[in-house]
């Protein structure tokens, strides 16, 4: 890697420690914009050169190719503060924030709303891309808005959640919007009153056995931490990107059908007459938990997430999940779909 240049961007920058999965990479330019002026900048000049663009946030949720051309943005903009209006609060974050740093210092503070997503990887501008979600919250249940720069000026404008068009696990900027805004600041709706939400998962068993009549915002992201720690392996022990499959979602009759078959099933409805099921559970009933294909494995505590044991290739990856997800199919009539993003070369 030589040494920095124009704006502090960087030639042949090696992203393999950029991303949770350790997949190799190289960038053949890396910028890492720390203040909002610089980040435009870096957008500019790469516009004037033609430099294709790719945006990376934390490197928790993505699946990266050998080489990448162009430049690569990191935004590294660490600032966040927060404005009080009575009860009602509102955060506003830098994308170059840590998600779970962030989580545990508001939640320390006594503000409810985010303490459900303690502990989930990346940094705060990948937060809208896949819409982050767990034990019954979505980051879209808070979002008031989303500053964005747009790549082919440089010009800074705001998002309203509606305009965000969240789904599960989803977003404009991951269709409309893909490759044309890079995030550059989430505003979030917080609450000084309580309002624990543990009604997913064994999220409440966990806070009873503490004996506290009402938790805090804090101890309910402690123990969502502590449940997580369990089932999940640390990324910087074990590469993986968390969660590789989506939880499918099934029309109300398919998963009736899957009921008469399978009782035990773990299932949720949904609006408009949809189920989400437990991808986890359908990839351990096929018998896949703790399966290895090379390189690469489905964790043996966790089957909903694949690890990488070191010295393998991308492709090699998609193709060991897309034989789950076949195994799967084949069983259950259910489709998988991969959460990571897969970012072209």
């Amino acid at each position: 890697m030589s040494g920095s240049g124009l704006l502090g961007i960087q030639q042949s920058f090696d992203l393999t420690a950029a991303n949770t999965l350790r997949l190799p990479c190289k960038a053949e330019r890396y910028a890492a914009p720390s203040t909002l002026g610089a980040l435009q900048q870096v957008v500019r000049t790469a516009v004037d050169r033609q430099w294709a663009i790719t945006l990376l946030g934390g490197g928790s949720n993505v699946l990266l190719p050998a080489e990448l051309t162009g430049i690569t943005i990191r935004p590294g903009m660490q600032q966040w503060w927060l404005e009080r209006h009575g009860d009602a609060v509102i955060a506003y974050v830098s994308a170059g924030v840590n998600w779970h740093s962030l989580v545990m210092a508001l939640a320390a503070q006594g503000l409810w709303g985010i303490e459900n997503l303690a502990l989930i990887p990346g940094d705060c501008g990948a937060a809208p891309v896949q819409n982050i979600g767990a034990y019954g919250v979505e980051l879209n249940d808070v979002l008031l808005g989303v500053q964005v720069v747009e790549l082919s000026s440089g010009n800074v404008s705001w998002l309203s959640t509606e305009a965000c068009q969240f789904g599960y696990r989803d977003s404009v900027f991951k269709r409309a919007l893909a490759g044309k805004v890079v995030i550059t600041r989430l505003a979030l709706r917080l609450s000084t009153q309580p309002a624990p939400k543990l009604g997913y998962g064994d999220l409440a068993a966990r806070i009873a056995a503490r004996g506290t009549a009402v938790p805090s915002p804090l101890a309910v992201a402690q123990a969502v931490c502590a449940i997580r720690q369990e089932k999940l392996p640390d990324p910087q022990v074990l590469a993986n990107a968390g969660s590789f499959f989506k939880n499918p979602l099934v029309s109300s009759t398919k998963a009736a059908d899957l009921l008469q078959h399978y009782p035990d099933m773990p299932h949720f409805p949904q609006p408009e007459g949809q189920t989400k099921l437990a991808a986890g559970w359908l990839i351990d009933q096929c018998g896949l938990k703790g399966a290895r294909e090379g390189a690469f494995g489905v964790h043996a505590r966790q089957a909903l997430v694949l690890v990488h044991f070191g010295g393998g290739r991308r492709h090699e990856l998609l193709q060991f999940a897309s034989e789950i997800a076949q195994t799967v199919y084949d069983r259950f009539g259910v489709k998988l779909e991969p959460e990571p993003r897969l970012i072209q070369a």
